[in-house]
């Protein structure tokens, strides 16, 4: 049975939590959803772990794109987190950031090695695959199976491959990559809808993580806004 003494500590803990949910007021500045995978990472994570936030879409490759982000934020990119009196830009440190805002959330494994490797996986995919970027950009409502097959794309596809098929036999028990869904998920999501698109054949076993992260709640609401869009960029959208 808890104690009155156990009670009172337990509230000193997570006084400080609760104090900062109701003073919450963040903002998340993000770019088209069909197009934006930087501004797709930092959103899923939020929605996932119900942190509140007020989303500013800036619309991308506009006349006035860059104008219009730098009234959140001088780094002219999305994704831009305003809040607790502080601009954050880059969708890895926002990240980080919420990571250390709300700690028993568990936005990272709890586990050290898994961690650890969380981190790493996604630092490299944060620096990393730019072949991929570069052939298969981002397009959720477009079907284009075939096509971005370059040298250095199918290297980064089995890099990845790679990463998922360790992930998942190692911490991810047939989940997500660690377990529970976490910032790494959030990271590669954008990867899942690239694959999505440009018809990627995948082992058995990464065709059902794929499936399972389309199926994730906070996935399926990003996409549902993607197909609402009506702006289209035309240099992702191949002939």
């Amino acid at each position: 049975m808890q104690t009155n003494e156990q009670s009172l500590d337990l509230q000193t803990t997570l006084a400080p939590l609760q104090h900062a949910m109701r003073k919450s007021n963040y903002r998340l500045v993000i770019g088209n959803k069909n197009y934006s995978s930087w501004s797709m990472r930092p959103w899923l994570v939020m929605k996932t772990f119900g942190i509140p936030f007020e989303e500013i879409k800036v619309l991308l490759d506009r006349p006035d794109t860059t104008q219009k982000i730098s009234e959140y934020s001088l780094s002219g990119r999305v994704p831009v987190l305003l809040g607790d009196d502080l601009v954050i830009w880059d969708s890895l440190a926002i990240c980080e950031y919420l990571a250390e805002r709300f700690p028993t959330y568990h936005l990272w494994p709890e586990n050290v090695a898994a961690r650890a490797t969380a981190r790493s996986v996604c630092s490299e995919m944060h620096s990393g695959f730019s072949q991929l970027r570069n052939a298969m950009p981002m397009n959720i409502r477009a079907t284009f199976p075939g096509k971005g097959r370059t040298a250095g794309s199918q290297a980064d596809i089995g890099r990845i491959s790679e990463i998922w098929e360790d992930c998942l036999s190692t911490y991810g028990a047939h989940r997500f990559l660690f377990g529970d869904f976490s910032i790494a998920d959030a990271f590669f999501a954008p990867v899942v809808m690239r694959f999505k698109t440009y018809g990627v054949s995948l082992a058995p076993a990464l065709q059902a993580y794929c499936e399972r992260i389309e199926a994730h709640p906070a996935v399926t609401q990003w996409v549902l806004g993607a197909l609402d869009e009506r702006d289209d960029l035309p240099k992702y959208d191949f002939p």
